[in-house]
């Protein structure tokens, strides 16, 4: 059932141009919706991102702004979904990882699953932040100073925004919940 809980508020999703898991953009941004809120596909290129549903294409989506001329300040929270060469490209495109950081110094919401963390360790703002991520990220949150924890859904709220980390697909339902929740304080 729709409520207005995110009512005026957007939302970026961060995407590679092409390798996003599809339903950890799908599935999010509809509950983002659902909400009320208003979810923004951002991408380091113009035009449409191609999702992968595992390792073969999915659907296409419209881009509606590149991080270079996306103001985070616009942004009420940010949502990384997974798919391994998603947060792989990501995590070498400078603009695109300052974008991801200056919500942590801007103290806002983010939600991460699966390998998007990998953004996150490249932004250097997960030490001292409880999570979880798909098991093969572990090592490298754990590298970067976070603690992992196998759980369906991790809310940490020991840094200075609040951080929603979930593992796979199967917790999506989960994610969506926590990362609204997030969302709307």
């Amino acid at each position: 059932m729709p409520n207005n809980d995110l009512q005026g508020r957007t939302i970026a999703f961060l995407c590679a141009p092409e390798g996003t898991e599809q339903v950890e953009l799908t599935e999010p941004w509809t509950a983002v919706e659902q909400a009320g809120g208003t979810p923004r596909l951002i991408s380091t290129a113009p035009g449409r991102v191609q999702a992968f549903n595992h390792l073969d294409k999915g659907d296409t989506f419209p881009v509606d702004a590149t991080v270079d001329e996306s103001d985070p300040g616009a942004f009420d929270g940010l949502v990384l979904p997974g798919g391994v060469a998603n947060p792989d490209y990501l995590r070498t495109q400078p603009k695109a990882v300052a974008f991801a950081r200056s919500f942590f110094d801007a103290g806002k919401p983010v939600a991460v699953i699966c390998h998007g963390p990998w953004t996150l360790i490249e932004a250097d703002v997960v030490r001292g932040r409880t999570m979880t991520s798909w098991p093969s990220v572990r090592t490298d949150l754990r590298n970067a100073g976070a603690t992992w924890v196998d759980e369906e859904v991790r809310i940490c709220e020991d840094g200075p925004n609040v951080l929603v980390s979930s593992r796979k697909p199967d917790d999506l339902k989960a994610f969506g919940q926590a990362a609204v929740e997030a969302f709307k304080r």
